[in-house]
């Protein structure tokens, strides 16, 4: 079939999608368009990314609509531990436009078909199948484990329970794996999706002999619980210890979903959404910024990028200043290899002199000016 066969047929689906009013499923189909088309039509692939900004940008003003898309909460009863009477879940109602979380391709290539199960949940059911119902979210701090479980949820528009593990673990022995059944029984009483974070401190190895008999009883809990979940909810859980957890809980949970650190394409992207209006003051910095935010997190990322941006609204020092005293912290634990290709980089793309760019990341300027040359040849 020829490219311009190609395109008729995309221009069909998108057709067909947007007059069925299905607004969803044509942002995730144009979304897929973009990555179809980065290569052989980068112009077009372009556009249509423009195009999905600018809609993501721009939310709903209508009230009437969105009230008919979805009815406020009713006041709900949660369940509690008796003993301290904290609540042993949070309760969150997000509405689906809320922002999309900073992925790989491949990450929301997995998350875009378990949500579109769960939308044609009565199609799978015809044809003898269930939608997966249980996930593992598995990734360093700051990756958007939890962010993303939430924003699952606001795509399938039901309410998003996480478990509160303080209240959950009760002094009282024998108590916890009642609250636990508690927390979980509520959270089967209808759609949603429930995540269970930091699962590791209640799931730890039965073959751990420092722990108590207690959280051993839990694991049991959480093993019959996975086995009858209920296919009309989706049960998350998240760590970031996976060597900790009971081998018999992997076996149960239908996927075990990586959340990696963010590639070079994901970081341009997080800089991009974290700059905000100071993406420009900050462009001829984008290629050092994405070299020197390698092995971070979003979270340690966005962090960086807030403090820069409060420091030049303040007025404390300038953007080079900033960007000098944020690599001279980096470098201290980079490799020399990796502080040449950084110096390097910022005497290509940044006005700063040879002698500050040695300063800020101890490699000689003959050493810069040598590779440099061979970069250039």
């Amino acid at each position: 079939m020829d490219e311009l066969s190609v395109q008729r047929e995309d221009l069909a689906q998108v057709i067909r999608l947007a007059l069925s009013e299905q607004n969803e499923d044509v942002r995730l189909f144009v979304a897929r368009l973009v990555r179809k088309y980065r290569n052989s039509d980068p112009k077009l692939a372009e556009q249509l990314d423009l195009f999905l900004q600018t809609k993501s940008a721009t939310k709903s003003r209508s009230p009437l609509r969105k009230a008919s898309k979805r009815e406020a909460p009713v006041e709900e009863v949660l369940p509690i531990d008796d003993e301290s009477r904290l609540s042993l879940i949070k309760v969150f109602h997000d509405e689906p436009d809320r922002e999309t979380p900073l992925m790989s391709e491949s990450l929301e290539d997995i998350l875009n078909q378990l949500i579109e199960e769960r939308r044609q949940i009565d199609r799978l059911l015809a044809a003898g199948l269930e939608p997966t119902r249980s996930a593992i979210f598995v990734g360093p701090p700051g990756v958007g484990k939890t962010l993303t479980a939430r924003w699952i949820a606001a795509q399938l528009r039901v309410p998003f329970y996480t478990l509160d593990l303080t209240a959950v673990m009760s002094s009282f022995l024998g108590r916890s794996g009642s609250n636990l059944r508690a927390a979980l029984d509520f959270a089967k009483r209808g759609p949603c999706v429930l995540l269970l974070d930091e699962i590791d401190a209640i799931a730890k190895k039965r073959s751990d002999d420092s722990d108590i008999g207690e959280l051993k009883r839990l694991v049991t809990v959480i093993l019959q619980e996975v086995d009858d979940w209920q296919a009309s909810g989706l049960l998350l859980a998240a760590t970031n210890h996976p060597e900790l957890i009971d081998p018999a809980i992997w076996r149960r949970f239908d996927l075990n979903i990586n959340f990696d650190l963010p590639e070079p394409h994901s970081i341009k992207e997080a800089l991009k959404r974290f700059l905000g209006p100071d993406y420009a003051m900050f462009s001829s910095w984008i290629d050092v910024l994405i070299f020197a935010f390698e092995g971070q997190s979003f979270s340690d990322i966005e962090r960086t990028i807030q403090r820069f941006r409060r420091a030049l609204v303040l007025g404390i020092c300038t953007d080079s200043e900033l960007i000098e005293e944020f690599i001279q912290g980096r470098v201290s634990g980079m490799e020399h290899k990796l502080r040449i290709e950084l110096a390097v980089k910022l005497a290509e793309k940044s006005s700063m002199s040879q002698h500050a760019i040695s300063n800020s990341t101890g490699v000689s300027r003959d050493t810069i000016r040598k590779h440099s040359n061979q970069h250039k040849a």
